[in-house]
Parts: C-alpha cells; sequence; structure tokens
C-alpha cells in the first residue's frame, strides 16, 4: 500500500493521503483496492477523516495506463471494475464520522468524485475541478449518486454533458466545495474544520451527519416523527447530558471518547 498513506492522530482524526504525485493521484485498480480497504479500515470511534493527495495535484482522475488497459476489456470486465470503484466510493461515504476533502490543483473524473462525497470540501484557489468522462465517451455514472446529492441534478447536468472544468470560485459557487483559500493556508483551514469537528460531542457530530442522510429527498410529514425520536435521544444521551450541563454551567465540555 505505498501509493496511500494511513495514520490516526492522538485527537482521534484519520488521515488517509492518496501518495502517487509522480502520477498526480490518478487512479489504477491497486489505488482504487487500497483506498477501499483503508476506508473500511478507519476505526469507527475515530472522530473525523481527513481524505488528502500528495504533491501538485489532489487526484487526476483515471491513470492513462490504466486507462489503456480497459480499452479491450469486455462488458463483464467492465462490470467487475466498475462495481470496484462503486465500492471505493461506498466505503468512503459509509463513514459515520465527517470525511473533510483537502484539494490543491486538479480533481478531475473520479478525483472530483471524491470532492462530491466530503462532508467538508476545502479547495485551494488554484483547484480545477470537473467531469470530463464525456470527452473520452464515457459518463460520470459511477459518482453521479455523490454530485446530484451534493449540488442537484441540474447543476449535476449541466457539469456532466459539457465537461467543463470549473476553477475554484466557480466550484464554491456551485456548491461543489465549502471553502476556497490560497494554498498556502490550506492546511489551515483544513484544521479549523476540524477543530471545529472536535469542538461537538462524539456521537452528536455523528448523528447530526446521519440526519441529513435520513431526510434529504424525504416529505417533512414523513420525517417528522423520525427527527423528534432523534433529538429525545440525544438529548438524554451521555454526549447531551454532558453538553448541556457544560452550557449551563459555562464550563468547555468533557466528551467521553
Amino acid at each position: 500500500m505505498a501509493e496511500l498513506r494511513t495514520s490516526t492522530d492522538a485527537r482521534g482524526v484519520a488521515r488517509i493521503t492518496l501518495a502517487r504525485p509522480a502520477k498526480r493521484n490518478a487512479f489504477d485498480a491497486a489505488l482504487i483496492t487500497a483506498l477501499s480497504e483503508a476506508a473500511a479500515a478507519v476505526d469507527r470511534q475515530a472522530r473525523a477523516v481527513v481524505l488528502e493527495g500528495e504533491g501538485e495535484a489532489f487526484c487526476a482522475g483515471a491513470d492513462l495506463a490504466w486507462m489503456k488497459s480497459m480499452v479491450d476489456y469486455g462488458l463483464e470486465q467492465n462490470l467487475n471494475d466498475s462495481r470496484a470503484l462503486a465500492g471505493m466510493f461506498a466505503a468512503l461515504d459509509a463513514l459515520p464520522m465527517p470525511l473533510v476533502v483537502r484539494v490543491q490543483g486538479a480533481a478531475l473524473g473520479g478525483g472530483a468524485g471524491l470532492v462530491a462525497v466530503a462532508d467538508i470540501a476545502v479547495a485551494s484557489d488554484d483547484a480545477v475541478i470537473g467531469f470530463s468522462e464525456v470527452r473520452v465517451g464515457i459518463i460520470p455514472s459511477v459518482v453521479s449518486p455523490y454530485v446530484v446529492r451534493r449540488i442537484g441534478a441540474a447543476r449535476a447536468t449541466a457539469l456532466f454533458v459539457s465537461g467543463v472544468r470549473l476553477d475554484a470560485a466557480a466550484a464554491h459557487s456551485a456548491g461543489l466545495v465549502d471553502d476556497v483559500v490560497p494554498r498556502s493556508e490550506l492546511d489551515a483551514r483544513v484544521s479549523y474544520w476540524v477543530e471545529h469537528i472536535l469542538d461537538g460531542g462524539p456521537r452528536a457530530v455523528n448523528e447530526a451527519k446521519r440526519v441529513v442522510r435520513d431526510v434529504a429527498g424525504r416529505p417533512v410529514a414523513d420525517v417528522r416523527e423520525l427527527t423528534v425520536e432523534r433529538i429525545a435521544a440525544m438529548r438524554v444521551s451521555e454526549d447531551g447530558q454532558e453538553g448541556m450541563r457544560a452550557f449551563l454551567e459555562r464550563r468547555k465540555a468533557r466528551w467521553p471518547r
């Protein structure tokens, strides 16, 4: 797994680093498998996960040599290959804690999909993000559920059918990224978001992420009881009791680990 590194610090913040800088962290079958395994192996008690790419680019999509090898694949081989890619995105999406994605330089094709699956995406002002698959005669199918969830069907359609590449400001305007800073400030800004996550109760943060997933796209009446039950359960939880007492006592919460 030399082309991917993982670590977890004393605060419980896990870090997954794409480490193919010479290939601009482009995907091949080995990296897809490694990233899937790394996401599945994250300690479920971790407070947050930071996904980053080493070097000038975050992730430039598919590795050219890998693409060349797939040209003569039959349908069954393509199905297997696409299922592996879908499994990678699903493993990242299944993380119960927030996923913070650090984006610099190119984030194209599947790399743009990694941006879309983020709970918080922080980009440098020189980032370029695009779903350029139609330019080579294919479609951004596997990443489409995450892109549509993040920016909506209309904007996803415009980006998918045109293959246009967005600069960081346009990606922010479209909702693909949540924050844009100069590259020199990128690490500090990622830390800013992580620190704010750590200020919340561990269970509360994860439940806040989950409730959005559970109510999205559903009529208010259909989720009313779900929302009532979730807040009631959190009020009597260890996080809820400690957080409310700390607030009333004007002290810093002592969150359980």
